[in-house]
């Protein structure tokens, strides 16, 4: 008995240190939240990225010290200069890098935060908001039918799973203006005491996007606007510090490019991966190619993302118009039947990818040297990371020849195609940790109460 009374005793003392230890973290995780005027805190479908991008630049240019974190196309910090520090994990990425992005980034004389959402399910979403983050102003960029899996199969199911980082008494904007949504919205904010403002993208004007030298939406634009409205920076200032706010790496830039005889025009699409996007982009590449065009679609697919495999191989016969169709990574097999009952012609189809491991030599004959026509319009879509992509992404950056000494050439303005996102899609705490105790997934537009209210935001100067 003595000696599990010995061992009890000492498994008691540890659980009152790591009690005690957990309880000090949180005070001072707190204390440095509490020491910022503005945290925000960007969620949403498409933009994410480039949102948290432009408000970093916007609020640094109107004199406040701030730090953002990305996790687009690659994970980052972007420093108090608007210089990415990259982001290593030593393994699967978890929502605890948030805390740990404001224990090491967010010291005393930092103003302000802005943290881009980087979980999936519901659950991760609220703990990242109520208990990492608790912004003053949370951000929606738009909800788009994607990761159905997790966040619901409609887009107001979609949209009330986005709404677990909406901010309590505080300021949601949004420029997502769909009637069967914008009803979720405000009845969750309502719940929570927060106000919505919609952002307007007719008030960003051509010569605003202009300025931006990759291809910049009125919608990710009129949101930064929005922001600097609510704390009363000036236009020009917001509009100088978001145009010099460096891009995500994912955002959409064409390359022209010269491979043997052909004349090549590259589109990076790879982040898009929901129906409604893909095809606004699409149509935005129309001016990008004639009747001496081939057009080539990648299919783009990940072996963690079956049903979205599935979902594009209807999509690119339904919907879009290629050519021809070239498979890269997994489920080859299972996409290539699909598009044959979609009606897509055998012929046209290439696979170039898991089945085959093709050489990079291999890929570029097939899918542009073997093209009937004299240019060649690429488009890679679905997903971002095969090694397929990647080694002809290598080659487009490294062996391809650029067709003029501008090779990186601007689409014509249009609505909306998304930066690379990266999401964490397995994320999850620590083996052991449980949700916080009173913490569950919002019901209807009810998401649970909160203890602590953030304080609204306040004004700064221009």
């Amino acid at each position: 008995m003595s000696a599990l009374a010995a061992f009890l005793g000492a498994a008691f003392v540890v659980s009152v240190v790591n009690l005690y230890r957990w309880f000090a973290e949180t005070q001072r995780h707190r204390r440095r939240l509490k020491g910022l005027s503005q945290r925000i805190h960007v969620n949403g479908i498409r933009g994410k990225s480039t949102v948290t991008r432009i408000l970093a630049g916007m609020l640094r240019e109107a004199g406040m010290a701030t730090i953002a974190k990305s996790t687009g196309t690659a994970a980052a910090v972007i420093d108090r200069n608007g210089v990415d520090q990259p982001i290593y994990r030593p393994g699967p990425p978890t929502i605890l890098e948030q805390l740990e992005i404001v224990e090491q980034h967010v010291t005393d004389d930092i103003d302000a935060l802005i943290i881009e959402c980087m979980a999936l399910k519901p659950e991760y979403q609220q703990i990242s908001e109520r208990h990492m983050v608790r912004s003053t102003i949370g951000v929606l960029t738009n909800v788009r039918e994607d990761h159905q899996d997790v966040m619901g199969e409609t887009l107001p199911e979609i949209a009330r799973s986005l709404l677990s980082t909406c901010p309590v008494n505080g300021i949601l904007v949004t420029a997502e203006q769909n009637p069967d949504v914008t009803p979720v919205i405000e009845g969750v904010a309502k719940h929570l005491g927060t106000d919505v403002v919609y952002a307007d993208p007719d008030a960003v004007t051509d010569a605003d996007i202009a300025a931006f030298e990759y291809i910049a939406f009125k919608d990710n634009v009129a949101i930064g606007l929005t922001i600097a409205s609510l704390l009363g920076i000036d236009r020009e200032v917001a509009m100088r510090g978001m145009v010099a706010a460096a891009p995500d790496p994912g955002v959409l830039r064409m390359r022209d490019l010269v491979i043997g005889d052909k004349r090549v025009t590259w589109a990076n699409l790879f982040a898009v991966n929901d129906r409604e996007s893909m095809i606004v982009a699409m149509e935005r590449l129309r001016p990008y190619w004639t009747d001496e065009t081939t057009t080539v679609g990648i299919l783009n697919n990940r072996a963690d993302r079956e049903r979205r495999a599935i979902q594009f191989a209807d999509v690119a016969v339904r919907d879009l118009d290629f050519d021809r169709l070239v498979t890269f990574g997994a489920y080859e097999k299972l996409v290539t039947d699909r598009l044959i009952d979609n009606g897509f012609s055998t012929d046209a189809i290439i696979n170039l990818g898991e089945t085959r491991n093709p050489s990079v030599d291999e890929i570029i004959e097939r899918m542009v040297l073997q093209a009937p026509s004299p240019h060649v319009l690429v488009v890679g879509f679905v997903n971002i990371h095969t090694h397929q992509a990647e080694l002809m992404l290598d080659y487009f950056e490294r062996v391809a020849d650029p067709e003029t000494s501008d090779a990186e050439q601007q689409a014509p303005a249009a609505e909306e195609i998304p930066e690379a996102e990266e999401r964490s899609e397995g994320e999850q705490l620590p083996e052991g940790e449980q949700l916080p105790e009173g913490e569950q997934l919002p019901e209807g537009t009810r998401p649970p109460d909160v203890e602590e209210a953030p304080p609204a935001p306040t004004e700064v100067a221009a």
